[in-house]
């Protein structure tokens, strides 16, 4: 007698015994869009109490994707460089791209007083990109449905995406860091701005030129980024003016901890570069073992630094995180979805 068994009557004879037929694994990846499919881009405009804030979407024309993804910019660079980077003779900078290609719907903003948007008297602080994020999200909701979805945070984005995590907990799927700190202590890039903490107090703008710009990659380890990006960078970022706000840099100085680690309800992935002076290993690994949930992930990758998206090993960086995003959500015996 045959010893096979086909599926239905199998999942039959498991349920006459009183056993549920355990869930189908989604094993298999997404298979990425064809480099031919077009990328599209669209431009929107958010109200945060009467000041406008500038929302960026792409996506593969004519696609609605099911998953989506936010990407939140740190303290010196605008949405649209930080994210969607084109570099002339190059390819693979632009992390919207990326993910779009992956079959993600890419979502950025500028915060209030950088790139597009508005301008004021504010400093955009950590608790004010907070609520950026919350006059954004009316403008998700409006263009695909429930605004919940995957957020990720670079630097001074990564604590503006955290402590929204914290506030907003009904809007974040998943929460992926990159350069993050939680308590700053003995950090080495924080203690060379606080000896400058009196005059980023004094104003609420700080002047940005071309040396600032090539800094950035050269602060932490000179081999981790190709030398021309310094430029390149400069040449997006001074195109909006010669300074950006001084918020940010305050509040990494003066109010760390600005995030819970024990209000993350969310599966959570924490990277970190190998060069990065922004935060100590002692400090990661400390958040991350007060974050209640086992669904976790804490990764170090080689080869990058500070600003790890665009270092030349940024393809290991949009593996890691794209694993952790395109990760099937956690389900019981019944196959009941958990997150």
């Amino acid at each position: 007698m045959s010893r096979t068994i086909d599926r239905s009557r199998r999942e039959a004879l498991l349920g006459a015994m009183g056993f549920a037929a355990a869930p189908a694994l989604a094993l298999a990846a997404e298979e990425p869009s064809p480099a031919s499919a077009r990328i599209v881009a669209d431009e929107f405009w958010a109200d945060k109490g009467g000041v406008r804030l500038w929302v960026y979407r792409k996506r593969i024309e004519g696609a609605r994707p099911a998953k989506r993804l936010f990407c939140v910019h740190g303290s010196s660079y605008s949405g649209k460089t930080m994210y969607d980077l084109q570099v002339p003779g190059r390819d693979g900078y632009s992390m919207m791209d990326h993910f779009a290609r992956r079959g993600y719907e890419v979502w950025t903003m500028d915060h209030e007083g950088y790139g597009h948007s508005q301008k004021t008297a504010g400093n955009s602080d950590i608790q004010s990109g907070v609520d950026d994020l919350k006059a954004a999200m009316a403008v998700v909701a409006k263009e695909g449905g429930p605004a919940k979805l995957a957020f990720f945070g670079q630097s001074s984005g990564s604590l503006r995406a955290a402590r929204f995590a914290n506030q907003y907990p009904e809007h974040v799927e998943k929460l992926a860091l990159d350069a993050f700190v939680w308590t700053g202590k003995d950090a080495p890039t924080l203690a060379q701005r606080a000896q400058n903490l009196e005059r980023y107090k004094a104003s609420n703008r700080r002047p940005v030129n071309r040396e600032f710009y090539e800094s950035i990659f050269t602060r932490d380890h000179t081999g981790s980024a190709e030398p021309m990006l310094g430029a390149v960078i400069a040449d997006e970022e001074l195109r909006y003016g010669d300074s950006v706000p001084t918020g940010t840099y305050v509040d990494m100085v003066t109010k760390l901890p600005l995030v819970d680690p024990a209000m993350l309800t969310c599966p959570v992935m924490i990277i970190r570069a190998e060069h990065d002076g922004i935060a100590t290993d002692a400090d990661i690994l400390a958040f991350f073992a007060n974050i209640p949930s086992a669904d976790k992930q804490l990764l170090k990758i080689a080869g990058l630094a500070h600003t790890a998206l665009l270092g030349v090993n940024r393809g290991r960086f949009f593996h890691a995180l794209d694993s952790f995003l395109s990760m099937p959500a956690l389900v019981d015996l019944h196959g009941t979805r958990q997150h």
